[in-house]
């Protein structure tokens, strides 16, 4: 493998500094260095990059093209270094780190409340959640535990239901004010709001009661439930969206069932682990948690 081409981090940080404030005097200030000092660190840079990043004009400095177009990138590597050691230097030595990845609005709308205590129970556990729209990839170990909907089948992993849901016409009770739904073929004149992961759900809904329109995939698309009902409240429609995700906004009244028809969806909601991390203890303990959430009461009806 050839050689890499790696800058020392104190030609990154002078660099940065002296383009900050256009200055090897202030740089090296801020960097309590002399001035010689950073100059010679940006001098061996541009050598080692062989483009000049500074044009030196009567003892001020002026970014070059290449100088601006590197030091976009050499921001991106500082944060991300100051990033990683703080993240690092916050943590005990018995902390472990587990990776969750999860669908934005099921994370955020169920997850993240069922997560209370958890932390108390594991504190050498840290929970790193992130959102992920694509499908995930368990075996690449980009994340320990992930929830998804469908029919829990993951090759290599292992999937455990945690339950389904029922999904119904929400919209603002502005949007009934002047359209009365007396029936559900009344929705087909309103706008249906549509979800990017679900392309077939409007259709399956009107079929459900033997309803027939060739308007149950027209409505804008939106990527997460999360914008569909925001949509919603800002009547701009109405979103057909699993009822446990939108119960906190039913009982507020910002949102309102347009017909009161639900469908069981075909799928469920699951979580998974890779097969390999079965006696992990750190997975082992949040798959656990998880199931007695969704086991003692706190799941969608």
């Amino acid at each position: 493998m050839s050689k890499r081409l790696t800058p020392s981090m104190a030609a990154l940080q002078c660099f940065e500094a002296a383009a900050r404030h256009l200055s090897f005097t202030r740089a090296a200030e801020e960097l309590h260095l002399t001035q010689s000092a950073v100059s010679k660190q940006v001098a061996q840079l541009e050598e080692m990059l062989r483009h000049l990043l500074f044009h030196r004009v009567r003892r001020r400095l002026q970014l070059t093209p290449a100088g601006e177009l590197y030091l976009a990138e050499v921001d991106k590597i500082l944060t991300q270094v100051d990033m990683s050691s703080r993240y690092i230097l916050s943590y005990g030595g018995e902390t472990e780190v587990l990776r969750v990845a999860t669908q934005p609005t099921f994370g955020a709308r169920w997850l993240v409340p069922n997560l209370k205590g958890f932390s108390k129970r594991f504190p050498n556990i840290h929970l790193e959640i992130r959102s992920e729209l694509e499908p995930f990839d368990l075996l690449k170990a980009k994340a320990d535990v992930a929830f998804f909907f469908g029919q829990g089948s993951w090759p290599g992993a292992v999937c455990t239901r945690l339950f389904g849901e029922d999904v119904v016409p929400v919209c603002s009770p502005e949007t009934l004010e002047n359209k009365p739904i007396k029936s559900a073929a009344d929705l087909t004149d309103l706008i249906l709001l549509q979800c990017t992961s679900r392309p077939e759900a409007w259709h399956e809904w009107f079929l459900e009661q033997n309803l027939h329109t060739e308007n149950s995939y027209h409505g804008p698309r939106f990527d997460t439930f999360y914008m569909c009902i925001r949509a919603a409240q800002a009547g701009c429609g109405v979103a057909l969206v699993p009822k446990f995700l939108v119960t906190d906004e039913i009982a507020d009244k910002k949102l309102v069932v347009a017909w009161d028809y639900s469908v069981r969806s075909s799928g469920s909601h699951f979580m998974a682990y890779s097969e390999h991390a079965v006696d992990i203890p750190k997975v082992r303990n949040f798959a656990e948690w998880v199931l007695e959430q969704a086991e003692f009461g706190n799941y969608p009806t």
